[in-house]
């Protein structure tokens, strides 16, 4: 199990590093076993890098790792860490996939940071496990196995599996673990070297507080917001979410004017939109599907939408997949007021920033946005 002392010092870690690797969950899950060593005056850990091919690897930060070798040989460690990061969920290597079973066989003790759990989850080793993955992953990791138990922890272990969230919580998965091999004291000086100033338990939350994130303290604004993240699949009406934070509408409407700029209809289908474009750019669901689980299910409901003008368009790959999926349900639709708001929900979920500032009638970035739509 993940955390148990190892069969023989020093312990014997592979890393097994994918492209576009996130470098900041890398290295804060391989600093802490530096600085074990250092403070212990002890060689408590060693660690190794391979990559699929044995080839030198990039981040996604571009910056380049030369590898001892290739996944073949992470054969007979007992803990094998798979680290991912930008389009982890895209990653199909069936010769990693192979590998890492080979290494579960052989019973070794295997975890992911960051988008990670995509490729474990590919690999059919996260069947009966539970995992957690970044928060931005969240949504489509789970639309892609639904069967896999899937938490919002900062990290989790589950007997011989262990998955983290990545950024700095790969940090705190391993200060925990050298907690439970070595003991609290050592664990909190190698904190202490990171003027890292508490480590943070796997029930603490991946992403910042409302309060911080979005720069106001009013708690019932807070309360609405927190209302219409828990509930975008089915929204709440405007009365709802009102009463429940016990405003009236104007009252609220007056809030979100005040502090966010914006009305809640706005912020609401705002919030529904991120979602929806991080489903159709981490998973093949169809476009129908994705407004479904982000709660347009008619037109009225993406009325917001219609009209709203494009700013800049993600990339040229992204709306050669948005044409093709939803050229095919243009073709079948009879009904032109679902073809006017599917198009236009695929060009708010095309854009970078949100349908909110105007680029000026009728203008658009040179990539799109989608006029073949009407061809």
């Amino acid at each position: 199990m993940f955390g148990s002392l190892p069969s023989k010092m020093p312990q014997q870690i592979a890393f097994l590093l994918v492209p576009n690797f996130s470098m900041i969950a890398f290295t804060s899950a391989v600093e802490p076993l530096r600085l074990a060593n250092r403070v212990s005056g002890r060689e408590l850990y060693r660690w190794h890098l391979y990559s699929p091919d044995g080839a030198p690897i990039s981040a996604s930060n571009g910056i380049q790792l030369t590898p001892e070798g290739a996944v073949d040989q992470i054969a007979g460690y007992e803990t094998v860490v798979l680290c991912s990061g930008v389009d982890g969920h895209l990653f199909d290597d069936k010769a990693v996939f192979a590998a890492l079973r080979r290494a579960d066989r052989q019973g070794a003790d295997i975890g992911a940071l960051c988008t990670g759990s995509h490729i474990l989850a590919r690999a059919n080793m996260l069947n009966g496990y539970r995992c957690t993955i970044h928060w931005e992953n969240l949504a489509s990791f789970s639309e892609n196995f639904p069967e896999i138990e899937t938490t919002s922890e900062l990290f989790e272990i589950d007997r011989n599996r262990f998955t983290c969230s990545g950024g700095t919580a790969a940090l705190d998965m391993m200060l925990n673990m050298i907690s439970q091999q070595h003991g609290h004291e050592l664990a909190a000086a190698v904190s202490e070297q990171f003027i890292h100033e508490r480590i943070r338990d796997r029930h603490d939350h991946q992403r910042m507080a409302l309060t911080a994130r979005l720069g106001v303290r009013h708690p019932k604004l807070i309360q609405v917001i927190q209302l219409m993240e828990a509930n975008l699949e089915e929204p709440l009406s405007r009365s709802q979410l009102a009463d429940a934070a016990g405003l009236s509408s104007r009252q609220m409407e007056r809030l979100f004017s005040k502090y966010l700029h914006r009305s809640p209809a706005r912020y609401y289908v705002e919030l529904r939109l991120n979602r929806a474009r991080l489903l159709l750019l981490q998973t093949n669901m169809s476009v129908i599907d994705i407004a479904l689980a982000c709660g347009f299910v008619s037109v009225s409901a993406a009325g917001p939408l219609i009209n709203a003008p494009v700013v800049r368009v993600t990339s040229i790959a992204f709306v050669d997949r948005a044409r093709a999926i939803v050229a095919p349900i243009i073709r079948q639709a009879s009904n032109i007021r679902i073809v006017t708001t599917v198009i236009n929900l695929i060009n708010s979920l095309a854009c970078d920033a949100l349908p909110i500032a105007s680029a000026g009638p009728g203008q658009h970035d040179a990539v799109g946005p989608f006029p073949a739509f009407y061809e």
